[in-house]
């Protein structure tokens, strides 16, 4: 993969962060995956410092706590 694909895109961060507020829901895995989406976003917004690297290591991190019963247990 070339980093031009990741590229400051702010037309991509808002059709997935649109995507994201449209599948947040009330259950934990919708919320889940918007805050992957969101997190996903990042890549490609200019204001962060971000990379798929990253993601990946925190959407790992997100279905970590998932299993392990959450933050607050």
């Amino acid at each position: 993969m070339s980093d031009d694909e990741f590229d400051p895109d702010p037309e991509r961060v808002e059709l997935l962060r649109t995507v994201a507020d449209d599948i947040r829901g009330d259950s934990s895995e919708r919320k889940q995956l918007a805050n992957i989406l969101y997190r996903t976003s990042d890549i490609y917004d200019p204001d962060e410092q971000t990379d798929p690297e990253d993601v990946v290591r925190n959407v790992k991190f997100i279905l970590e706590v998932v299993e392990q019963g959450g933050l607050d247990r």
